[in-house]
């Protein structure tokens, strides 16, 4: 099967130093062209990752005809609009999440998307390509824990970085859009349906005026939700989920190093087994999953409308708070 060839809009750390380097070990990724707002990064990014060609503007990048793919890791308030520019340009985009910075412009994304029908266009929740996660769906639905009615998430870590970019309030910072979107969105994914009710607390930063305490429930038909985030805590990522037969912990549930070693416990019957999952770079099964929906012409695993769920969500987390 032939390679797509993947040009990457801006040299963020995100993708310098995790999701370029594990796309270009994937199967279906040709990681052919990246660019900067100058040529001097660029070329030194290219240099980094062994990448031959490079450009010093988003927009020479997105004209040039072999890319075939765009991989968007901008800061949060330029997702929606390179989005639209790669699409202009006839590119299918892989854009990191959050997929915009509230649902109102991730709405505006849709209506731009529905122009071009024959791209492919998806929000990059790489957490749901791990084998840890079918099998967790696996338990659920063969019922082997009863009936989901609880879910736990915790994401943290320690950033007062006034010049980074998640402590940037005008931009799209902030632990919500960050990590929290990660808890929003595993509860969506397990449930398989949207809250019809949901409750917030939010500490901001008195001088970054970014979100560095956030606690969120959301109400299921099915049951409930409770999540924990921070960017000003020691880093700490955990899952649970709870049914009426047993329940599921998970150590790493978002973003592990690919070194470590994932474990899925299953509590059930006063026991405990442990799964342990072989090391993957979940980036790479990312990668190659939508490159796949490009090269078979197949629907994406996670649709546009999903990304918009989510934000719909998020924006709930933010007025309630108030």
């Amino acid at each position: 099967m032939r390679k797509v060839k993947w040009g990457i809009l801006s040299t963020a750390n995100i993708g310098v130093k995790h999701v370029i380097p594990s796309m270009q070990k994937s199967e279906l990724c040709d990681m052919y062209a990246i660019s900067s707002r100058s040529l001097d990064s660029a070329k030194a990014a290219a240099e980094e990752l062994e990448i031959d060609t490079f450009y010093g503007s988003y927009e020479e990048l997105l004209a040039d005809p072999e890319v075939e793919a765009v991989y968007n890791p901008l800061p949060n308030h330029l997702h929606v609009p390179w989005t639209i520019k790669a699409l202009e340009a006839g590119k299918h985009v892989l854009c990191e999440k959050p997929i915009a910075i509230t649902a109102e412009e991730a709405s505006l994304l849709l209506e731009a998307i529905q122009k071009y029908p024959e791209l492919k266009v998806m929000e990059a929740f790489m957490y749901r390509f791990h084998p840890q996660w079918e099998k967790v769906k696996e338990i659920i639905h063969r019922g082997e824990i009863g009936h989901i009615h609880a879910i736990n998430s915790v994401f943290t870590y320690h950033n007062t970085d006034p010049e980074n970019v998640r402590n940037k309030a005008d931009i799209g910072g902030g632990g919500i859009l960050d990590i929290g979107c990660y808890c929003i969105n595993l509860s969506r994914f397990l449930y398989e349906s949207e809250p019809v009710k949901v409750k917030s607390s939010i500490d901001y930063d008195p001088n970054f005026k970014t979100d560095r305490i956030a606690s969120g429930i959301l109400e299921f038909e099915q049951g409930v939700a409770n999540f924990f985030c921070s960017t000003q805590v020691e880093h700490h990522q955990r899952a649970t989920i709870y049914g009426t037969k047993g329940y599921l912990e998970l150590n790493i549930p978002f973003n592990a190093p690919n070194e470590l070693t994932r474990k899925l416990w299953i509590h059930k019957d006063d026991r405990t087994e442990t799964i342990i999952f072989d090391t993957c770079d979940q980036y790479s099964l990312q990668g190659d999953a939508f490159s796949r929906a490009i090269i078979d012409n197949t629907d994406v695993p996670a649709p546009i409308t999903d990304a918009i769920a989510n934000m719909k969500v998020i924006d709930q987390i933010f007025e309630q708070s108030k």
